[in-house]
């Protein structure tokens, strides 16, 4: 039977990918796994013209709603890298390995990122490093910590008894925008363990997260599971690793400030992790403690947002929030997610990567919603946040499911996340074959860039300051990347 090109199994499979659903296709689905391989060919050929009607209606009213051109189709790289649309092109900037200008080692699984202004156009990119003590073949210091001794010890978080020195912290790379090249690359936070994301916060600083909880033992001098700060700057330095510990200690993922309010929310990589607000006492010194609270809803004590089994709660609804104080916020054992839940806060599905917007904070939670493909909330604070005032039932803030539209194709796995000069919400996926996706304030997915070179996450996803070009890591092959294109093109 002539089937214009698209081979039947293909069809099917396209079908099943993009989650449509309609009589035509239920009847054959629902029968051909029963049959032998010319019973469901005969079956396909007196199905298939009504099929291939019902489908192609289908399909044009699904991606009508929820897809928009972008900046055009991919285009095969020649690279095998990066898949990128027409008039864009990528640089790899940084690899696993290289040496950089401090003498150690550009250390290996770059995770969260943050893009600061420099002098003259230059860009101060701090990357973190989601290792731990025993991941040798992606230390700074070599294989065998031979370059230890560069580095104070005094700087260090957890320096292993000099044995087992903890890997992961953060590198700084200074970048020439316009010239496209590194000018500069020193390590600029030491002896903390797989630092995962993390986020800016008062203009020139940035938090990095922990998303770990190993304890105080014969290798590890510190217990784990904070959050450290570290400046921005284009002089080689290594900021002493002091946890601020009023944040908590918990698997920490990101965290995002609302500018206006100095208060800072954190996301927590657990399947039954919290949402977290910290309220400091002196935004400009975080060290001077504040306030560790987790998100409650006003209509449902200890509300599970996973949508898992139920779809309890609904896209594009703004449902009233509020917060609970937290005690014992550092404990020797990982509870504070479970007390805090059975206190009233809601759960949420591996909090994620989290960013400030004009329009609210953004988080992804990567196993949300009924496939566990990914959810992405935006929390909109109120305007009397963090005052006695917020209970006001009139000025609550809100929380709302920005999207889960349960379709690989549209959002698999959502990670670190970030938003475009045009207000266009971008995040990466944490699978084996991940894109780079947008949103467009009008609620429509287009895709920027595939990878197509190695099975590995891309992760710290960020603009520089210019917004000229797109950061992006490619975890497992170790690998930063410059992405520079027309972005005020998208359609």
């Amino acid at each position: 039977m002539e089937n214009k090109g698209l081979g039947r199994r293909t069809f099917l499979k396209g079908l099943f990918n993009i989650g449509l659903s309609f009589a035509g296709l239920q009847i054959l689905t629902q029968n051909i796994s029963h049959l032998s391989a010319a019973e469901a060919d005969n079956l396909w050929d007196n199905n298939f013209n009504q099929l291939e009607n019902e489908a192609n209606s289908a399909a044009n009213t699904l991606w009508k709603k929820y897809l928009c051109e972008g900046y055009g189709a991919l285009i095969p790289d020649k690279q095998k890298i990066l898949n990128l649309p027409k008039g864009f092109s990528y640089k790899i900037i940084m690899r696993a390995g290289d040496k950089l200008s401090d003498g150690l080692l550009s250390a290996g699984r770059p995770d969260g990122m943050c893009a600061f202004a420099g002098t003259n156009g230059k860009v101060i990119l701090v990357r973190n490093h989601e290792l731990s003590s025993h991941q040798l073949e992606h230390s700074p210091f070599g294989k065998d910590n031979k370059l230890l001794h560069k580095l104070k010890k005094a700087n260090f978080f957890d320096h292993g008894y000099a044995k087992t020195p903890h890997l992961g912290g953060c590198s700084t790379i200074i970048y020439d925008e316009n010239a496209g090249k590194v000018v500069k690359s020193f390590v600029s936070l030491a002896g903390t363990s797989r630092n995962c994301a993390g986020g800016l916060v008062n203009k020139n600083y940035w938090l990095t997260c922990e998303e770990d909880f190993q304890p105080q033992n014969k290798q590890n001098e510190q217990t784990h599971g904070y959050v450290f700060i570290q400046k921005a700057t284009e002089t080689p330095y290594l900021n002493p690793a002091r946890p601020i510990k009023a944040m908590g200690r918990f698997n920490h993922e990101a965290a995002a400030q609302d500018p206006k309010t100095g208060i800072i929310y954190l996301t927590e990589d657990r399947h039954e992790g919290l949402f977290y607000r910290f309220i400091p006492n002196d935004r400009n010194d975080l060290h001077k403690g504040g306030k560790l609270e987790a998100l409650c809803f006003t209509f449902k004590q200890k509300m599970d947002t996973r949508n898992w089994k139920n779809a309890d709660i609904k896209p594009n609804t703004k449902y009233s929030v509020y917060w609970l104080p937290l005690d014992n916020v550092c404990p020797d054992n990982d509870n504070l997610r479970y007390r805090g839940f059975k206190a009233g806060a809601a759960c949420f599905a591996r909090g994620e990567g989290i960013w400030a917007g004009e329009k609210g904070i953004y988080f992804a939670c990567t196993n949300g919603g009924k496939l566990k493909s990914g959810q992405i909330f935006c929390y909109q604070p109120s305007i009397y946040e963090g005052t006695k005032k917020e209970r006001n039932a009139e000025k609550r803030a809100k929380l709302e499911l920005f999207c889960e539209p349960n379709n690989h194709n549209l959002l698999k796995y959502a990670d670190n996340l970030t938003i475009a000069p045009n207000g266009d919400l971008i995040f990466v996926e944490d699978n084996h074959h991940p894109r780079i996706v947008g949103i467009s304030p009008q609620g429509k997915f287009y895709v920027i860039a595939e990878n197509v070179g190695y099975k590995s996450e891309m992760a710290g996803v960020c603009f520089s300051p210019s917004g000229k070009t797109l950061f992006v890591n490619i975890q497992e092959a170790g690998l930063t990347l410059a992405i520079k294109g027309n972005w005020s093109a998208r359609r």
